[in-house]
């Protein structure tokens, strides 16, 4: 990966790759979760403590067989088979686990292989069977002969084993390898060696066994994770316009016949209703958003909610704790900042409304301001019920408006506005009949001035003849 950060840390389809593993280890219902940690471990142990998995350290870190092998000390006594998993595999499924551990039952097996056919197996061990279709041996890229590597099904490190067959293999592993390590691989040689049967599962979708070794693997990780999701909800209703542009994390729920538009980002834990518009290139994170909302296109809301019927944008800002109730609007070049626009109110251009409560059915003019931040606090604006704020207005918070006053255009309002009243904070006007005139009257004398040829300098004068010396006598 080239980076500082665990690799299971990395992030792809909004989770981080251990996350998505351990989700579709859930289903299952397992008695127990063990996560092997070592680079990092105080950083990984709190993902999986997250989603109730226990963690062990392995340190030094010695290979998978030695990482199976700390695992066995916390493992129950009482647990009979074991899933083993690598925590880089973002796109494996819980059905897929759930049909591995069934076919291990029926099979009686001692281990069990989840298994994948590849169009380029280049990298992978390579599974070999026996007459009988069982797992014969595991062979690795490096290792192996010109005919071995043309078998295309792979080893996916992916195994359901019975633990009472497996522990002594596990205890017999040596590390007779370049890296010094103890591999779980050995160990799967080890049970055929002593006839115990092996058996090998194909993952009907090969994609669901891909690790992500390099950031190329990352991103195709995340583009296959995005389109599972996109087509989840096109299946259930919901219209995506060009989905390969569109970014839509897991926990995201979107109501039938909303449409989502080209270049989207919704992202964490945002909820969509039913009958709603999702302009191109808006941004959603954890938002609430309800039936039959119109958002316009480049949008930017952060954890607020909109009510229904309501129109937003284009190039509105919702930053976190906004509350736009039912039928109001936020315009174009409107930011918004823990504000409740009430029922039917309009804030339509170019405002800034920060810590504000407005009331229902006012009208915000364009260029408002709620002044909330002295330097060294915020403060809370109050507007009441059908208020008109003229354009450019800035509201110095504390400060009241009363239901249905009125503020004239360009106020700086510092003082609280009674109900039904019109407040005027600005200078008078003055008007100066004629001055315009006599000023463009002005301006033409000085620039005729300005053009006058220049009064010639003393130096360019020619200069005096002198008078001829006299001879002297």
């Amino acid at each position: 990966m080239r980076s500082d950060l665990a690799k299971v840390l990395h992030r792809a389809g909004g989770r981080t790759l251990l996350e998505h593993v351990l989700r579709a280890c859930q289903p299952l219902k397992p008695a127990q979760v063990l996560v092997v940690v070592g680079y990092q471990a105080e950083e990984v142990a709190r993902v999986a403590k997250e989603l109730g998995a226990e963690t062990v350290v392995q340190q030094p870190q010695r290979g998978t067989g030695h990482a199976l092998q700390i695992a066995r000390r916390a493992i129950r006594k009482s647990s009979r088979l074991a899933i083993v998993l690598p925590g880089d595999a973002p796109l494996l499924r819980a059905p897929t686990l759930a049909t591995l551990l069934d076919t291990h039952r029926r099979g009686e097996a001692a281990a069990i292989i989840l298994s994948a056919e590849l169009a380029d197996p280049s990298g992978y061990g390579r599974i070999l069977r026996d007459s009988e279709g069982r797992v014969q041996a595991i062979v690795e890229d490096k290792s192996a002969t010109p005919e071995q590597l043309s078998v295309l099904e792979v080893n996916s490190s992916i195994y359901s084993f019975t633990l009472e067959k497996l522990w002594p293999c596990l205890q017999a592993l040596r590390p007779d390898n370049a890296h010094h390590e103890l591999y779980l691989t050995d160990a799967i040689a080890m049970l055929r060696q002593r006839n115990e049967r092996v058996l090998a599962h194909r993952a009907e979708d090969p994609l669901e066994i891909i690790g992500c070794n390099t950031r190329t693997h990352l991103a195709e990780a995340d583009r296959v994770l995005r389109q599972r999701k996109a087509a989840e909800l096109m299946d259930a209703g919901v219209t995506i316009y060009l989905p390969e542009t569109v970014l839509i994390d897991p926990d995201v729920s979107i109501g039938a016949d909303s449409v989502v538009e080209p270049g989207v980002q919704l992202l964490g834990k945002t909820r969509i209703g039913a009958r709603c518009a999702i302009g191109g290139s808006s941004v959603l994170v954890d938002m609430r958003v309800e039936d039959g909302a119109k958002i316009l296109p480049h949008c930017h809301l952060v954890s607020s909610r909109i009510g229904a019927q309501t129109q937003i944008g284009p190039f509105a800002r919702m930053r976190p704790g906004t509350d736009i109730r039912a039928g109001a609007h936020v315009g174009t070049f409107v930011e918004l900042k823990k504000t409740t626009l009430h029922e039917g109110a309009k804030a339509p251009h170019l405002s800034y409304l920060g810590d504000a409560t407005i009331g229902a059915a006012s009208n915000i003019g364009a260029g408002t301001i709620t002044c909330n931040y002295d330097g060294f606090g915020k403060y809370e604006t109050k507007i009441g019920s059908r208020v008109f704020i003229g354009s450019d207005t800035a509201l110095v918070a504390p400060v009241r408006v009363g239901d249905g006053a009125y503020v004239a255009a360009g106020s700086v309002v510092t003082e609280n506005v009674p109900a039904d009243a019109l407040a005027v904070a600005r200078g008078r006007q003055v008007n100066k009949p004629g001055w315009a005139r006599a000023r463009r009257r002005e301006l033409r004398a000085a620039r005729k001035k300005s053009t006058k040829p220049a009064r010639r300098c003393l130096s360019a004068r020619k200069p005096r003849r002198r008078a001829k010396a006299r001879p002297r006598r």
